[in-house]
């Protein structure tokens, strides 16, 4: 996924009511940024933390900015990607471009198709003679624990009710996956956070016994594009 302009460098001032965050520019000016993230952001909110802003291309919008991307540790691995609306357009281009072996082989991708009881598939997977493949995906931005990437960041209980209906849908004979998509490149393998949400991990793990796969991915990151660019060891302990 590229960016369609370039991003401004900032600086974090703060983050708060959820939805905004107030950045220092590099002329010295403050903006408030609008921030997708809904999750509690655990370790990425730091002042003075380096971050990177989209401009708005639509000039009657409120904010002028999307807050996109934060420096975490220094280097070039140390970005974290925290808008949650990139995860499903970068999977999709992902799976186009056969870059998930584990989803390759299907003729069409579709998005936010409707199933279960009042939700929306991610991204529904489609070939002649084969059955469907529904695909959730999920955002991963925290690291607490060495190289370790953690889902969830806060309790979600639409998180778990995904998860039940993934397994439903496993059980009538479709193929069901769950992808966590980390976006960022410091981490080498994937945990639940079951400290965080005891109930998201207990229906994580019914989710598995009924059928349904999960896969975790890594992304590349720059200031210019997000992609998806390598598979990480799933430590599923807590399934026992």
């Amino acid at each position: 996924m590229k960016f369609p302009d370039p991003l401004i460098r900032a600086r974090l001032i703060k983050r708060y009511k959820r939805f905004l965050s107030d950045h220092e520019l590099e002329d010295g000016s403050i903006v408030t940024a609008h921030c997708a993230n809904t999750g509690t952001m655990l370790g990425l909110t730091e002042p003075g933390a380096e971050t990177w802003l989209s401009p708005a291309r639509n000039p009657e919008r409120n904010l002028r900015f999307s807050w996109e991307m934060i420096r975490a540790t220094p280097g070039k691995s140390g970005l974290v990607g925290i808008h949650t609306a990139h995860p499903n357009g970068i999977v999709a281009e992902a799976i186009a471009a056969g870059r998930v072996a584990e989803l390759a082989g299907y003729d069409n991708i579709r998005r936010e198709v409707r199933y279960g009881k009042n939700s929306r598939i991610d991204l529904l997977l489609e070939k002649d003679g084969a059955a469907p493949c529904y695909v959730e995906v999920k955002n991963v931005h925290l690291r607490r624990h060495g190289e370790l990437a953690e889902f969830p960041d806060a309790v979600t209980a639409r998180g778990a009710k995904h998860l039940r209906e993934l397994a439903t849908v496993a059980e009538d004979g479709a193929r069901a996956v769950m992808l966590y998509l980390v976006q960022r490149a410091d981490c080498s393998s994937f945990a639940l956070a079951g400290d965080i949400d005891p109930d998201y991990a207990t229906a994580f793990a019914d989710a598995r016994r009924r059928g349904v796969e999960a896969l975790c991915y890594a992304c590349r990151l720059s200031t210019r594009e997000i992609t998806l660019e390598r598979s990480l060891t799933i430590d599923f302990s807590l399934d026992d």
